[in-house]
């Protein structure tokens, strides 16, 4: 706030508060004499807005300039901050502690602490630095854009799509076989599963395994269950080919220990149904392969298939399987062709499945002898869907599938998402016989 200069003489009488002019001596009006100064009030105000500050008010206000002696420049203005203040708890305001005064020639005092040449700089949160990344760990960049980076919660920061799940697309490759699962163009989620393994039996020759699960979508929790089969599966004959077992018991003792497993997903407790009391029991598909140095053996429950391509084309390729389907019953019943079987719109409704809700558990086991090296396929319906034959496989197996299974797994997943991904596609790649120690993919 601006302070006023003091005048000579009130502009009012303060007897009768009657006009007065300038240089009158005793008012017109109540003869009051006007060259007497009248009293203070009583109640003080907190700053003099008049007149030069009270000793003690913290403020040294420079005097007026007599006329005439100034060089015709106006005085240096001050800002507000030149002066101390303090908040409604009279604690000083930032900026604004007291400060050894020092004054320059006009008598201002400058209670402004000077001003550092750098400013600190605030340390940082040490829970940010916590989570951030390691140096040298790259950022998981957008499957989408390519540019953003992507937040914990799976989005891009950029676009704001959302990243694929773990088990949206899931590769993996041990030793000379190799597999590729992934969710498809339509499905919101990966319903399919696979365990793909490789140990070595009593005499020291190896052996591959592979298990691909299909969840049934029209069941409970059909996720959870290929993942308990395949897991539990491949765990059996991992476990029971070192100690002896003929390829073809292991195959189906495994198949036997996925429908317990499979089964035990739907032991829930009783309020658990009552939120979903016509829900079926969790449930899938399951079709595996075991290769050793002379013998392939498969087995199954379900509509997922295994194929057989051999290595010389010129050579007839084989399906491995029969499904456990509708189609498949019209088929053997004589009723129907394969053709019109699996153009009907019930081609794909299964009569056999894991779960505990299923008719009766038949596993399906089967050897071959192959005179000749090759690739098995083994693949849910998201692939045969788009190559049902053993010649449209065959079509589209690379040549080169058994020195490069993982190469191979890829090329037959990116057809099924060319033909449209209506499902998940799952497939496993293993060479027959077993490589020599050290081939795999280049």
């Amino acid at each position: 706030m601006s302070q006023m200069p003091r005048q000579a003489a009130l502009p009012k009488c303060p007897n009768c508060a009657e006009p007065v002019e300038p240089g009158d001596l005793f008012c017109g009006a109540c003869g009051q004499d006007l060259s007497v100064a009248s009293a203070p009030p009583q109640d003080h105000p907190t700053l003099a807005m008049t007149g030069p500050g009270t000793p003690g008010d913290g403020v040294d206000w420079p005097a007026p300039e007599p006329p005439g002696s100034g060089s015709g420049s106006p005085p240096p203005a001050h800002l507000p901050t030149d002066l101390p203040g303090t908040d409604s708890g009279e604690t000083p305001l930032p900026g604004h502690q007291p400060a050894p005064e020092r004054s320059d020639g006009a008598g201002v005092r400058f209670d402004r602490p000077a001003e550092p040449d750098e400013y600190p700089l605030q340390a940082p949160d040490p829970r940010l630095a916590a989570g951030a990344a390691a140096p040298g760990e790259p950022a998981q960049v957008c499957v989408a854009c390519r540019a953003g980076r992507v937040d914990d919660d799976g989005y891009c920061e950029n676009c704001g799509h959302a990243q694929p799940r773990e088990r949206d697309h899931v590769e993996r490759e041990t030793g000379p076989l190799a597999a590729v699962s992934d969710r498809g163009l339509r499905h919101h989620r990966n319903e399919d599963a696979f365990a793909v393994g490789h140990t070595a039996l009593p005499d020291g020759t190896p052996a591959l395994m592979a298990i691909v699960c299909d969840g049934v979508s029209s069941a409970t929790r059909p996720d959870d269950a290929s993942l308990a089969a395949s897991r539990v599966a491949g765990d059996t004959l991992l476990a029971a080919l070192p100690r002896g077992t003929h390829p073809q018991a292991a195959m189906h003792e495994a198949i036997v220990a996925a429908a317990q497993a499979v089964n035990a997903l739907a032991e829930e407790p009783a309020t658990a149904r009552e939120h979903a009391p016509h829900q079926n029991a969790p449930a899938c598909t399951i079709v595996g392969a075991v290769v050793t140095s002379g013998l392939l053996v498969v087995g199954w429950v379900g509509d997922s298939r295994a194929y057989w391509v051999p290595t010389d084309r010129d050579a007839p390729p084989a399906r491995l399987t029969e499904d456990d389907s509708w189609a498949a019953q019209m088929v053997a019943a004589g009723l129907m062709s394969e053709a019109e079987a699996y153009a009907d719109e019930r081609a794909h409704a299964i009569t056999g499945w894991l779960g505990a809700d299923a008719y009766e558990l038949e596993p399906h086991t089967a050897s071959f002898k192959p005179d000749r090296p090759g690739t098995v396929v083994v693949c849910t319906d998201g692939l045969w869907n788009y190559a049902e034959t053993a010649g449209e496989m065959s079509e589209i197996v690379p040549p080169d599938a058994a020195a490069r299974p993982l190469h191979c797994a890829r090329v037959l997943v990116g057809h099924a998402l060319d033909g449209g991904g209506h499902d998940n596609v799952t497939v496993a790649v293993v060479p027959f016989p077993v490589p020599p120690q050290g081939a795999g993919s280049a």
